[in-house]
């Protein structure tokens, strides 16, 4: 499906640059060096992102090509023989190839919407100015190609999101109840819309490659394809736009409610003053026993030996009691200042997806009301363009532009870390890994295409997870009542309470206390501190 659009943008560079070649040589005025510097930038654009997604597409063929791979696939067959197995294992080595082709291609989507399509606007604004038909030319081939790039993408990207929106919906059913349901249900739901807007900015892109187009043929209606680009584009704009609203607004209330809580130092403040006091009662008690047991060894009568020998029982028992309730006022300081911690770390995830959402809903909201400026200006002054338009297009591409860069160091950053540093987020009681080189290190960050696995995300909500857990769990047993109600009160905060589960209060206990059910819900709480 990709090879005809790269084709096509291919010939179309090539005709208008060889045309604006010609003209250039017969005229040889004083403006040739500044306009060859133009077209020279624009093909290149054109040849850059022609190129990469051409290497992208061919790392695809090479990854499904991999006899690694196709020997594990006739393994797998071999072994399993089941023909539903077959088709689900086929499936999923197609969702991932897809997956693989759009994250490959992601990078090159991001050249082409923060910088090849920003400065096509800018000289089709020259161009409109200037009246150079040669310039023009030029603009509408590399916009071609930029748009194809953005097209490949996004249905990738839309191909994609649907099928894990269904193998997410089927894995909701299958899980009638519980963290699986939720986590599975949330996902289709995501994925669900993702395909839906994804779908409708395939359709975007594909009025802005018929616009470029009209605009190489010199069509007669190509002020038609440029409103009708305008409105498509102003109009995934403002969804997007409002999607990002609704992201901020589920944030903001995930953040008002963990905030709700309360400090745990001062929610806390009373059950550790009774512990320690607990733990003083327990300290004198011993102390009192010992001096009891000083006092029988000056006794000299004969009930010496058994006074001394209880008197001994006394003291071990009340050093017991004083030892376990120093242990307790320990491990609950210990506690409140894991869920200060968790608490906090919650918090700061909701202010960050708000911001990043604020800043992304803020872009996509000025192109679209770039969008509408083009459809405007098409629409009264033909392919007349202005400068609020290209303008509004190169704002909200950067601020667009920033949020995927900060998310991409982001996700690289904890990459590095998760092979350079592992014992530094690595399960209790678990051996880490080997720590990577920092070249390795480095290569490991670069694979845009893999997640983090074990990072702090998931540190969080282990810990989130061993304070609610019940005594069953290993690691929790100790934790006071008071503690684990407030853990649990954290998880309906996070919306992985009972009612998103579909459980009662009661069952929903007990599939905290169940250690089958452990990895489904960190799983479950990971992803809850990272969505609104």
């Amino acid at each position: 499906m990709s090879t005809p659009i790269h084709r096509t943008s291919t010939r179309q560079s090539a005709a208008v640059l060889t045309s604006a070649q010609q003209r250039r040589e017969g005229s040889r005025t004083g403006s040739t060096s500044a306009r060859s510097a133009e077209h020279a930038l624009l093909a290149m654009q054109s040849r850059a992102g022609n190129r990469a997604t051409t290497a992208a597409v061919q790392r695809a063929r090479d990854t499904a090509r991999d006899p690694a791979r196709d020997s594990e696939r006739d393994r797998a067959a071999e072994n399993g023989g089941a023909s539903a197995g077959a088709k689900k294992n086929y499936r999923d080595r197609i969702a991932a190839l897809l997956d693989r082709f759009k994250k490959n291609l992601e990078p090159i989507d991001t050249f082409i919407k923060g910088f090849q399509t920003p400065t096509n606007a800018a000289f089709t604004q020259q161009a409109a100015v200037s009246a150079n038909e040669g310039l023009k030319h030029s603009t509408a081939a590399s916009g071609t190609s930029a748009a194809s790039g953005n097209l490949l993408t996004e249905a990738a990207g839309t191909v994609v999101s649907g099928m894990d929106a269904y193998k997410n919906m089927k894995d909701a059913k299958k899980h009638e109840t519980g963290a699986n349901h939720h986590t599975a249900k949330k996902r289709a739901k995501t994925k669900g819309a993702d395909a839906v807007v994804g779908a409708a900015n395939s359709g975007s892109y594909s009025a802005a490659i018929a616009k470029e187009v009209t605009k190489v043929q010199k069509a007669a209606d190509a002020a038609v394809a440029s409103e009708a680009s305008g409105i498509a584009s102003a109009s995934i704009g403002a969804i997007k736009g409002m999607r990002s609203a609704f992201r901020v607004g589920g944030a903001a209330r995930k953040y008002k409610q963990v905030k709700n809580l309360g400090d745990p130092h001062l929610v806390h403040a009373g059950s550790l003053a009774r512990l320690n006091e607990s733990r003083e009662q327990a300290g004198w008690a011993a102390a009192e026993a010992y001096v009891a047991l000083d006092a029988y060894w000056a006794h000299d009568g004969p009930e010496r030996l058994e006074l001394v020998s209880e008197a001994i029982d006394a003291a071990w028992e009340a050093m017991g009691e004083a030892r376990d309730a120093a242990e307790s006022l320990q491990r609950a300081e210990k506690d409140v200042e894991k869920l200060s911690t968790v608490q906090g770390y919650a918090k700061k995830k909701q202010l960050t997806k708000m911001g990043k959402e604020t800043v992304s809903g803020g872009g996509e909201s000025t192109k679209a009301a770039a969008g509408i400026v083009t459809a405007v200006a098409a629409g009264t002054v033909g392919l007349a363009s202005n400068p609020v338009g290209w303008g509004l297009a190169g704002a909200g591409a950067g601020l667009v532009l920033g949020v995927t860069m900060y998310k991409a160091l982001r996700a690289a950053t904890k990459r590095y870390e998760e092979v350079h540093h592992p014992e530094r987020w690595a399960p209790k009681g678990e051996t880490p890994a080997e720590a990577a080189s920092r070249k390795e290190s480095l290569k490991h960050a670069l694979k845009f295409w893999k997640k983090v696995s074990k990072g702090e995300r998931q540190a969080m909500a282990r810990e989130i997870y061993a304070l609610a857990a019940g005594p069953n769990i290993s690691g929790s047993g100790s934790t006071t009542a008071e503690m684990r109600e407030s853990a649990r009160a954290l998880l309906i905060a996070l919306k992985s309470g009972p009612a998103k589960h579909k459980l009662e209060p009661d069952a929903w206990v007990e599939t905290l206390n169940d250690p089958a059910k452990t990895g489904d819900w960190i799983q479950e709480i990971a992803e809850q501190l990272a969505s609104g």
